[in-house]
């Protein structure tokens, strides 16, 4: 059974939490050889009904991101460090900390370390809020005795992750949300400007001019459609989608991506930023290089470098070098090089971390240069499409004597 408790710690401070144990006396006992006193028990829930609620409230958590984790570290790390017990600290953070998910969890994984559960135990029975880099490089700490040490790293390398997504995101939301608001003007110009202006026209009669008639035509196509245009792109996006979540789906889109001028080169670097800095953090943190591949792949955001990263352990596992397991065709010879320096020299970590901070600097140059290109030459073609319509619209104005009659 699980059971609720409310009692005072030796230091008679209120603390609260969940135990399981087979009756109440039971609970009871063991909290009391905790140091327990003016203990309080309630029976829990039960199984199903504790899933059911998980499970509706499931849709509505705030998703966990790096940030949310580099504070978290962070501070756990700080809090340990200063001598604080684990389940002490776990309590405080879960308390303060800003996003409602992380806070839930931490609550849960603190009742669990109460009851003589690991950290790291208790952490992989949320594996939605805690991955397996954290989970993995937690118990690789906790077997060296330097946890605190490791969520300093920890911290570092979320931080580094976060920053890199941002710019990952950034490369690519800058020319579509751009592209979107010049096609909502665009659309707004023909839907209401253009009819406007043909009822005008309409009373001169005449002909008009070819681009006006052109326009006039796209803009009553676009009225008269609109139901159909929308109902297909809905349903284009709704198969994408689902073609998306398959595995074929993603290689597709993933090897796209990759030869996406000027997009392509960010996100080969931003995931090769990823995986140098993950693996990096990872087997200095005393995690085995086998695992440490394996976790660090998952990272990279890219099924085809993710299956070469499968291959690259198969290799490894067999006795090949890690610089010569790599796949050319996604690791640069100067990342292989560099990769065989720290193999040779005993420090593989150190060199992947100056590899991880190279392609990170590479990937803040990209998208600069990406942004830089692609804002004039965006604005030349949204200045033309609406120089077109303005033009369009216009020319019977400057011919207006002829079409009078």
């Amino acid at each position: 059974m699980r059971y609720k408790y409310l009692a005072r710690d030796k230091y008679g401070i209120k603390r609260e939490g969940e135990i399981d144990a087979e009756n109440i006396s039971s609970a009871e006992d063991w909290l009391r050889k905790q140091g327990f006193v003016d203990i309080k028990l309630s029976e829990k829930s039960t199984k199903s009904e504790a899933q059911k609620k998980k499970k509706d409230l499931a849709l509505f958590k705030k998703k966990v991101k790096e940030q949310d984790l580099a504070i978290f570290t962070r501070q756990l790390g700080a809090m340990i460090g200063a001598g604080i017990s684990i389940a002490q600290a776990l309590e405080i953070l879960s308390e303060q900390l800003p996003n409602p998910t992380l806070k839930d969890s931490i609550a849960a994984v603190k009742d669990d370390v109460i009851t003589g559960m690991s950290i790291s135990k208790a952490m992989a029975k949320h594996p939605k809020v805690f991955p397996p880099f954290l989970v993995n490089l937690i118990a690789a700490a906790e077997e060296s005795g330097k946890l605190d040490e490791t969520l300093k790293r920890a911290t570092i390398y979320y931080e580094k992750i976060a920053a890199i997504k941002g710019k990952i995101k950034s490369a690519s939301w800058y020319p579509t949300a751009v592209l979107v608001i010049a096609t909502i003007i665009v659309l707004g110009l023909l839907t209401f400007v253009v009819p406007t202006f043909a009822q005008i026209y309409n009373s001169f009669g005449g002909e008009l001019p070819f681009l006006t008639q052109l326009l006039i035509d796209i803009s009553n196509n676009l009225k008269e459609n609109i139901l159909f245009i929308l109902g297909f792109l809905i349903i284009f996006f709704l198969i994408n989608r689902i073609f998306y979540k398959t595995y074929q789906g993603k290689k597709f889109y993933h090897n796209l991506f990759l030869k996406i001028p000027l997009i392509g080169k960010i996100l080969h670097k931003g995931a090769l930023a990823k995986f140098a800095r993950t693996f990096a953090t990872l087997i200095s943190g005393g995690v085995p290089i086998i695992r440490a591949v394996e976790i660090a792949s998952s990272t990279v955001g890219n099924t085809l470098i993710e299956e070469s990263l499968e291959k690259t352990k198969n290799d490894i596992e067999k006795g090949k070098p890690i610089n010569q397991s790599l796949d050319k065709k996604y690791f640069p010879p100067m990342f292989i090089a560099m990769a065989a320096v720290g193999e040779n020299t005993g420090r593989l970590d150190e060199m992947l971390d100056t590899i991880a901070n190279f392609y990170e600097d590479e990937v803040d140059r990209e998208v600069d240069a990406l942004i830089s290109t692609l804002e004039p030459m965006l604005m030349v073609v949204i200045g033309g499409i609406v120089g077109f319509i303005l033009i369009a619209l216009y020319l019977p104005i400057f011919k207006l004597g002829e079409l009078i009659k």
